[in-house]
């Protein structure tokens, strides 16, 4: 059975971190309907002072945070004295999970083009070990298909296998199609399945995808996405539906206010870092 489109989501200009201005697709209202993925910012600018102050030390536990920079370059640094960069075409992979301070730079480039989002940790993984991992441009796999291409950020595809996280599945393509040119892709049915439109317009079943549109499919085993400009880039996301409460307040993501509560009293007592991070790079 072919996905139709279920839910669109257009991106919102706003600015986050230390005066970054980029556009917020989804966010507290798309919880629900996005599960598990809960935010989805996306970057695209030729101009260094829309994000150059980047974002200084801040906390996160109770999710994993995935960077992908098609085009430009962010710094990691964490309180427990990592540091790692990654640019074009790489992806930064963090799993807070019980408790991570890191901070993010954003130097100038000619162009910052990508997007981060928030995958939901499962209720019983939240204060699992934090981990950190960098996928570097040549263990990403970029399969030729008809009319483009497509890189494996994450995942499985036909056979091709890329990075795996610890926690919740995540299939991750970054699709490049030609004029014209279209991609049918195969999931379970219930998978929880999401595009996201970075560069150009396509159409699902008929219907127009305007750019920087996050879109979530209905059940079904077939997507069949349809380039209708001079170019596209999509970005493809399936994982499994956590189907859990969710409590959220700034950085931190957990299940019920009692944890929230908990999480800032450790903010607040210096026991928010309970475990080592494991850095692979």
């Amino acid at each position: 059975m072919k996905r139709e489109v279920k839910t669109k989501v257009k991106g919102f200009r706003t600015i986050d971190g230390a005066g970054v201005s980029l556009v917020r697709v989804l966010g507290n209202h798309t919880v629900e309907e996005f599960d598990p993925i809960l935010m989805l910012d996306s970057f695209d600018s030729t101009n260094p002072d829309d994000y150059t102050k980047g974002f200084p030390m801040h906390p996160h536990r109770g999710i994993e945070t995935i960077s992908y920079l098609y085009r430009g370059k962010m710094i990691h640094k964490d309180t427990l004295g990592n540091e790692d960069q990654i640019t074009d075409g790489e992806v930064q992979w963090m799993n807070a999970g019980s408790g991570i301070l890191h901070e993010e730079q954003v130097p100038a480039a000619d162009r910052l083009l990508g997007v981060q989002l928030w995958l939901n940790l499962p209720q019983k993984e939240k204060m699992s070990h934090p981990t950190y991992n960098k996928i570097h441009k040549n263990d990403i796999e970029e399969i030729e298909i008809e009319g483009g291409y497509l890189r494996l950020l994450a995942g499985s595809y036909q056979g091709h296998e890329g990075f795996k996280g610890d926690h919740l599945p995540l299939d991750y393509y970054d699709i490049h199609l030609e004029k014209d040119a279209k991609i049918t892709l195969n999931m379970k049915n219930d998978d929880s399945v999401m595009v996201f439109t970075l560069l150009g317009e396509i159409s699902i079943n008929g219907e127009k995808i305007e750019e920087k549109t996050a879109v979530k499919l209905t059940e079904g085993d077939e997507l069949e996405l349809v380039n209708i400009g001079d170019s596209a880039e999509v970005l493809y996301m399936s994982s499994r539906k956590l189907d859990e409460p969710v409590a959220w307040a700034g950085p931190i993501v957990m299940n019920n206010q009692r944890e929230l509560i908990q999480a800032n009293i450790d903010l607040r007592t210096g026991n928010f870092i309970r475990e080592n991070l494991e850095f692979n790079n």
